[in-house]
């Protein structure tokens, strides 16, 4: 409980809160005795205006014989008795209609501190109800036909976690570049589609009887037997560019087929895949073309791309010239998605996925497991949904088509597996997280996807990355709503030593310009040099003293030095103050000192 008073704080914003308004929490908090009398806990519900949000205002019901039901000034003295009480500075707002007070407890409260303040409103029996003012949101489910066959999109065991990010961007002003086969047009996905450009130089892989040209229109990429590869099977046309761009952008809310990522984002289709797949030349243009950059003989772009989306690739690691090609696009501003592969192998073996300035991902099925053919490895960044057809088709990524075997027929849906559908679900992601926060560079939209993660709930031999990409909690996180963005880092190199078997010593970081408080996931980087690490105890300091272990000594711990990143929950602290790094040796024998440590925000 804190005893302090605090100045008026503003009301609470819509963009704090989850749209999960209604879901009542089970944990509870026990609050403080102030008196003999046992109270009963407070349920998280009942201190919260959303899970997860404290409340910021509470609405107070009196008994009708009560003088606080009917004088404002005496639920005003109420509310100011029952905050010293609680060591809280609260306010009577107004009344409302029904008769009930409106109190205002101000922003940056824990949901402890909150709990504290109903308790005393339910200690008194004069007061008949006392609940949170709860913000409530439009909550809507798209009403696309084809929606509720979108596990990946919702379902809680490995879906993205999408619907939860629509509440706060819906990629509105963001184009996406989807380098692939082109499009072929489908009414659930045309009204998203700007100009592209098809980048296929040679005619026969091509398959349109010309080279480039400014129409990026999918003819069909199939392919007689023999006709790539001697041994290799006919195959039809795959539409795989539309069936990405599809699972991006399809249109949402309009009473058919599918529901896209980033609904209100636009999708430019480059084509640079064709018979038999495409050239590293044709696609290093099209990076370059889709971020803004100049390409010899092709117009100029008109339709910028922030996100690119490659779910494309082949043997070998990154080669220079794409590599380039990439490092350019990211320094204009465009953050690059790619598809980790398909071969179940190690990711450094392939290109684009070994680049680096990408965010490679690899493939996770319906149950949260590592996809059984998708790539693996350091190199990948974070896995999203990629599914599996192979015994149910439905546990496959449901997204736009064509049923054309060879040219263009009627449109239809179907299901597909790969890094492939993996790919766009992250590249839609980067949509909603530029449209939230168009401010956001390359570099702070991967370290967001990737701090904002959660554990992948199976299994992955391997390597996958951070985790199963999270939209809902990435995409409020960079609109300032909760989370790390990862893209705020505050850091000291100033070096101090660790005397041996001593006493505690401290290095500050004074963080500031930051607005409410600390994220949930704010990520400790600590870079310690000492000949036997088990001797030492390691502590983040909050700006109110509040201190949370990082590591502790151990005797069985005998390996050199403390280089890590540690995870803390301060979402109960206030990010503007002086933060600590406590530093303390254990034991005889051993020293050391701080190097540098940083918190990234």
């Amino acid at each position: 409980m804190r005893t302090s008073t605090s100045l008026r704080r503003k009301l609470i914003s819509v963009a704090a809160v989850s749209a999960a308004l209604f879901t009542a929490a089970t944990t509870s908090v026990a609050v403080a005795q102030d008196s003999p009398t046992q109270e009963a806990a407070v349920p998280a519900a009942q201190a919260e205006a959303a899970p997860g949000t404290p409340a910021e205002r509470l609405i107070v019901g009196y008994k009708s014989g009560a003088a606080e039901a009917k004088s404002n000034k005496a639920a005003e003295a109420d509310a100011a008795a029952k905050g010293e009480e609680a060591g809280e500075d609260l306010d009577f707002e107004r009344r409302l209609g029904s008769g009930a007070a409106l109190v205002d407890l101000g922003e940056n409260l824990s949901r402890t501190d909150v709990a504290d303040v109903v308790a005393e409103y339910r200690a008194d029996p004069q007061v008949a109800y006392v609940v949170p003012d709860r913000l409530n949101k439009p909550l809507a489910t798209p009403n696309d036909t084809e929606y509720s066959k979108q596990w990946d999109l919702f379902e809680t065991t490995a879906g993205m976690n999408v619907p939860g990010a629509w509440d706060v961007a819906t990629g509105s002003g963001v184009t996406v570049a989807v380098i692939d086969t082109g499009y072929v047009t489908h009414s659930d996905l045309g009204a998203n589609i700007v100009a592209g450009y098809d980048f296929i130089s040679d005619a026969t892989v091509g398959n349109d009887g010309n080279g480039r040209d400014s129409n990026p229109a999918d003819p069909g990429d199939w392919t007689a037997a023999n006709e790539c590869a001697s041994g290799d099977p006919a195959y039809g046309s795959s539409w795989h560019g539309t069936h990405v761009a599809g699972t991006i952008a399809a249109v949402t809310d309009n009473g058919k087929g599918v529901a896209g990522i980033a609904y209100g984002a636009k999708v430019s289709p480059l084509r640079v895949l064709g018979k038999c797949g495409g050239y590293d030349s044709d696609i290093i243009d099209a990076i370059t073309w889709a971020s803004g950059g100049t390409v010899s003989g092709v117009p100029a772009n008109a339709n910028v791309a922030k996100v690119i989306n490659m779910s494309l690739g082949g043997g070998g690691a990154c080669s220079t010239a794409t590599q380039s090609a990439i490092n350019a696009a990211v320094n204009r501003g465009t953050t690059v998605v790619v598809a980790a592969g398909n071969s179940n192998a190690n990711a450094s073996g392939y290109s684009p996925a070994s680049c680096a300035n990408v965010i490679s991902v690899a493939a996770a099925d319906r149950q949260g497991n590592r996809s059984y053919y998708s790539n693996y490895g350091s190199v990948v960044d974070i896995a999203a949904p990629g599914g599996e057809t192979n015994s149910v088709a439905a546990n496959g990524i449901l997204s736009t088509l064509n049923s054309g075997a060879q040219g263009p027929s009627a449109e239809n849906y179907d299901y597909y597996q790969g890094t492939s559908m993996a790919a766009p679900h992250v590249a839609g992601l980067a949509a909603l997280m530029k449209s939230a926060n168009p401010a956001l560079t390359p570099a702070q939209i991967e370290s967001a996807i990737k701090t904002n993660s959660r554990v992948l709930p199976g299994t992955c031999s391997g390597g996958c990355g951070a985790g199963l990409a999270d939209a809902a909690k990435t995409v409020q996180a960079v609109s300032g709503s909760g989370g790390s963005t990862g893209g705020t880092t505050f850091t000291s190199t100033s070096a101090v030593s660790i005397p041996d078997n001593g006493s505690a010593i401290e290095s500050p970081i004074t963080v500031s310009g930051r607005s409410g408080n600390a994220p949930s996931a704010l990520q400790v980087g600590v870079d310690i040099t000492h000949t036997y690490r088990g001797d030492l105890v390691v502590d983040l300091v909050a700006p109110d003293g509040s201190t949370y272990r990082l590591k502790s000594a151990s005797s069985s711990d005998s390996a050199d030095n403390v280089i890590a990143t540690y995870t803390v929950n301060a979402s109960t602290e206030t990010a503007n103050g002086t933060w600590k790094l406590r530093v303390q040796d254990t034991a005889a024998q051993d020293t050391g000192r701080v190097n540098s440590w940083k918190l990234t925000f």
